[in-house]
């Protein structure tokens, strides 16, 4: 297989930018941009996550079993940048932005679109990502949407040009 070839082919598959988050009840938070997320059932209602398995958040996801999905809007590409790194926290905000707790304990992400709240019902470990498939428990959107619900998701490529997630 021609390596170029397959990057160039994967970057053809359009991704929305997430913030995953998870905190355990001894206080220790963790939170990552994600981009690997589907819905994969409606009844009952379950999405995917596509997460690095050596990166903070795995661990208390699997430790909790249970998770946020903060989706992040056209406006915030700083917040996914701010999640690139390690997560710190100061008071009510994670790596410089403001938080809440969700109905599961679990972090939301101020100002963003819309967030799920899952529990964690099983989870595929293959490779250098974990599969988390994810139990919707509560959800929840800033304001109804005046046309696509998809039109509000900051995508990847709106980061500009020369941002591609791996391939």
């Amino acid at each position: 297989m021609d390596h170029q070839v397959k990057k160039t082919a994967l970057r053809m598959i359009p991704y929305g930018l997430f913030v995953l988050t998870a905190e355990s009840p001894d206080g220790r938070v963790a939170a990552a941009t994600v981009n690997w997320v589907t819905q994969c059932s409606f009844e009952p209602p379950l999405i995917v996550v596509g997460v690095k398995a050596d990166s903070g958040v795995h661990g208390i996801i699997k430790e909790i079993r249970r998770f946020a999905l903060n989706v992040l809007g056209k406006e915030q590409g700083g917040a996914a940048y701010a999640f690139f790194k390690a997560t710190t926290r100061e008071g009510n905000a994670l790596n410089g932005q403001a938080i809440r707790p969700g109905a599961n304990g679990q972090p939301l992400v101020e100002g963003c679109p819309g967030y799920l709240e899952c529990d964690l019902v099983d989870t595929v470990e293959q490779g250098d990502h974990s599969l988390f498939i994810g139990r919707i428990t509560a959800a929840g959107i800033l304001a109804e949407p005046s046309g696509r619900p998809d039109d509000l998701t900051l995508l990847l490529k709106d980061l500009g040009e020369k941002v591609f997630y791996g391939g």
